[in-house]
């Protein structure tokens, strides 16, 4: 069977990608980007290699034939060796998605694409400006990543006063900014999520559940509901919530009546995938090494810049203080 107007719409969708996107495979997490579009093949290249590579529309024919036998959900598994970019980019037509946790590439009509696109988008940003985000939080993350790297806390015993000394200061600060920062995003994310259903991200996810609080009512509203139901007032002469439980669990008397009851929606974690974050942080170490040219020269100044920061804290400065210093000169 073959893919008809489908190729046509793929080939559409893969020549909109910007210049310099970078595509990962579903299984091996290799980075590659598409080199040129032609009528019945799609080039590609590894990041890591210069050699550029066809995917030809046969193949992904045959792939599209085995989807159809698999009735729409495909075991990744079952790629041959080195055709995993031809799920990727098959992923870019709207009717099939890849889940690379689940290890399915699937067609249908409710498809959105695939977050090997979606997600990782331009990974090899170069040729853009850095840009330092203007939160608390990242500064200080900053600085103590590179405290983390001068010092050995596996040791704490064996770490000099100033440097245990700059990474409380540092873990404290973190730890505020990103709560509050935490905070903010949970207010946002509620909106976002629905009831008991768990929205999965590339580092963990997060559900949206119901937290129910309770306070006593005015004393004299909580004796006379427990005096009309024959507990005498002197036995709860002064109202606590346990002697209030004990008694609810021998009257008739509903919760209501003696307690304010407020229910609130939050936001809790509810996975972290630790796998990704050690991929993900092993990526940006490797980019870091690889840094050369001018990407280098601002890196390096970058890092000048954080040694003079590191510097003002070791004068033993607040967080906060030294943060409006930084920002503020």
């Amino acid at each position: 069977m073959t893919l008809g107007s489908t190729w046509n719409n793929l080939l559409e969708n893969v020549e909109e990608l910007p210049a310099d996107a970078t595509l990962i495979t579903p299984l091996s997490r290799k980075a590659f980007g598409v080199e040129d579009v032609q009528q019945h093949r799609v080039l590609i290249q590894y990041r890591d290699n210069d050699e550029t590579i066809p995917l030809q529309k046969e193949q992904f024919e045959t792939l599209h034939r085995r989807i159809q036998d698999s009735r729409g959900d495909f075991d990744l598994d079952r790629l041959p060796p080195d055709a995993e970019p031809y799920a990727t980019v098959l992923s870019l037509h709207p009717r099939f998605e890849v889940d690379d946790r689940g290890g399915m590439l699937t067609e249908s009509d409710q498809s959105t694409g695939s977050p090997l696109v979606e997600a990782q988008g331009d990974t090899d940003d170069a040729d853009e400006e850095r840009k330092e985000p203007d939160v608390d939080v990242y500064a200080d993350a900053l600085l103590l990543i590179d405290v983390l790297e001068r010092h050995d806390v596996t040791t704490l015993e064996d770490t000099e006063t100033p440097a245990l000394v700059n990474l409380y200061t540092l873990l404290s600060d973190v730890q505020r900014n990103a709560n509050d920062l935490r905070k903010e995003i949970r207010s946002v994310l509620l909106d976002h999520l629905h009831h008991e259903q768990p929205v999965s991200g590339q580092y963990g996810s997060v559900q949206r559940t119901a937290r129910r609080n309770r306070s006593l009512k005015d004393d004299e509203l909580v004796l006379n509901a427990f005096e009309s139901a024959g507990i005498d007032r002197e036995r709860l002469t002064t109202v606590d919530s346990s002697k209030v439980d004990e008694a609810l669990d021998v009257t008739e008397i509903s919760e209501s009546d003696v307690y304010e009851i407020e229910e609130s929606e939050y936001v809790r974690k509810a996975d972290v995938d630790e796998d990704e974050k050690e991929t993900r942080l092993q990526g940006l170490k490797d980019q870091l090494a690889a840094t050369e040219g001018e990407e280098a020269v601002e890196l390096r100044a970058e890092i000048e810049e954080l040694e003079d920061r590191i510097a003002e804290l070791t004068e033993f400065q607040s967080g906060r203080s030294f943060h409006e210093s930084a920002t503020g000169g």
